[in-house]
């Protein structure tokens, strides 16, 4: 048993979830039957660390990434290879196609990666030198990147940290005359509160580019993320829960805007102009973004399997939650109340030391890790990093901008995120999507893991 006290609530709690036995004694017998055949469930909560030489809770190795299937997935790829049409043609219009089907928008234009995907975006929604955009500091700098290779100045509005999602009740104070677009984020595949968002860019006529880049297929009200701004933006780089290797795709409803898109990522060149094609008189600023055949034919096969994968993400999402949230200390992740599906690209919880008797959380992740539960702490605060200084000191932003608006301390100090330097400094853990792809036992040996981290955590305390 843990050495800390259960009051009857929790008790009653805790068995709900793994049974009578599992409360009253140290073997937790949590999988059903048949998954009971594919390993061996017995755990002992007596058993000390692995990071203390114990015997690990798990050894099996997890759900690897990506999936390949030879027998379904190379047919499609091998007839592009062979074929010798490779640069962009009619494998990608029809990837497109079914990216815009999946996702319910009315046209999807694929492009290099998610970053590009961002960077076209914010080019052909007008967002240059001289404009602000609103970002939240708890993402990848996938996002905030983008802002800054259009010459906009990127502004962080802090985090909710239950939902680890930007904080629509801060984002109106961080207005200026200067901000011309917000982008949420639907960070770790959890959606972002949208309808305020929106509500708040209507009042003050921003526009919105949602980052989608890790929330494949995720919903508010049934409808996907990425169709509910301007423009929605996509990752398929390799560990996203659509792997492609490298590549990204950008949504949108707007035909106009599709169109412009469609131009830049081709050169320029007039839209709907096929790859290779000289001659027909480059119309606009652009850059070179198309992908390729065989990119394309890689995922479509990938596509085939993303809503079976989605879901049972979720599920045990759903399971793992329902039991790590009975431990002290351990709080998940918070969906939105109109959220009716999450996309899950990481699992992410809050870890309170005070509840594991001041373990630190490197500890914590260390000894994780050595139970046999890949895991990681995450992001770290992109709001006060050296890149935005050598971005303020480049030629264009000193001719874009005021000096007193790139003085990096001020900067700083203007963009200071509490809530977000909580969760990158202290709180946040993570386990990878792929995790999920397992069986529910697998989930019980992550639950196990904390709480026999849990019950020795004043043995572990002797870590450095």
């Amino acid at each position: 048993m843990p050495s800390q006290p259960f009051s009857r609530r929790e008790f009653l709690k805790r068995n709900s979830l793994t049974g009578l036995g599992a409360a009253l004694a140290p073997t937790l017998l949590t999988t059903s039957p048949a998954e009971a055949n594919a390993k061996s469930v017995t755990f002992s909560l007596a058993e000390p660390p692995a990071l203390l030489g114990g015997k690990p809770v798990r050894t099996q190795q997890w759900p690897t990434w990506p999936i390949w299937k030879p027998e379904t997935d190379e047919k499609q790829l091998l007839e592009v290879i062979r074929s010798g049409v490779w640069s962009r043609a009619n494998v990608v219009t029809d990837f497109e196609a079914k990216w815009a089907q999946a996702v319910g928008a009315k046209r999807s234009l694929a492009v290099v990666n998610g970053t590009n995907a961002l960077i076209t975006a914010l080019a052909q929604l007008n967002i240059r030198g001289g404009d602000e955009v609103l970002v939240p500091p708890y993402t990848f700098i996938g996002t905030v990147a983008p802002v800054i290779a259009n010459g906009a100045m990127p502004v962080f509005v802090d985090v909710d940290p239950e939902t680890f999602q930007i904080d629509p009740a801060k984002i109106e104070a961080k207005i200026t005359p200067r901000t011309k677009a917000i982008i949420p984020v639907h960070i770790l595949g959890l959606p972002a509160n949208m309808p305020q968002i929106l509500a708040i860019a209507k009042k003050h006529k921003l526009a919105v580019i949602e980052d989608a880049c890790q929330a494949h297929l995720a919903e508010i009200n049934h409808q996907k993320v990425g169709t509910f701004g301007d423009a929605g933006c996509f990752s398929f780089q390799n560990s996203k829960n659509l792997a492609i290797g490298e590549a990204g795709a950008i949504v949108s409803n707007n035909d106009l805007f599709m169109d412009r898109c469609f131009s830049y990522h081709n050169y320029g060149n007039p839209y709907g102009m096929a790859s290779g094609v000289i001659g027909a008189g480059t119309i606009m600023q652009g850059n070179k973004q198309r992908i390729t055949e065989y990119q394309a034919a890689i995922g479509l096969a990938q596509l085939k399997r993303l809503e079976g994968e989605t879901n049972l993400r979720n599920e045990n999402a759903a399971y793992l939650k329902a039991k790590i949230e009975q431990i002290p200390g351990i709080i998940p992740y918070k969906l939105y109340g109109n959220v009716t599906k999450a996309a899950f690209h990481l699992f992410p919880f809050r870890y309170q030391k005070s509840a594991f008797k001041g373990l630190s959380r490197d500890t914590f992740l260390k000894a994780l890790t050595a139970e046999g539960i890949p895991c990681s702490k995450g992001y770290a605060t992109l709001n006060n990093m050296p890149y935005l200084d050598d971005a303020f000191q480049s030629k264009n932003f000193q001719k874009m901008y005021p000096k007193a608006m790139l003085d990096f301390k001020s900067y700083v100090e203007r963009n200071h995120c509490p809530n977000n330097d909580r969760l990158c400094n202290e709180e946040a853990v993570w386990f990878t999507q792929n995790m999920l792809l397992g069986t529910r036992a697998d989930m019980d040996d992550i639950a196990n893991a904390i709480e026999k981290i849990f019950t020795h955590a004043d043995k572990l305390l002797t870590m450095k």
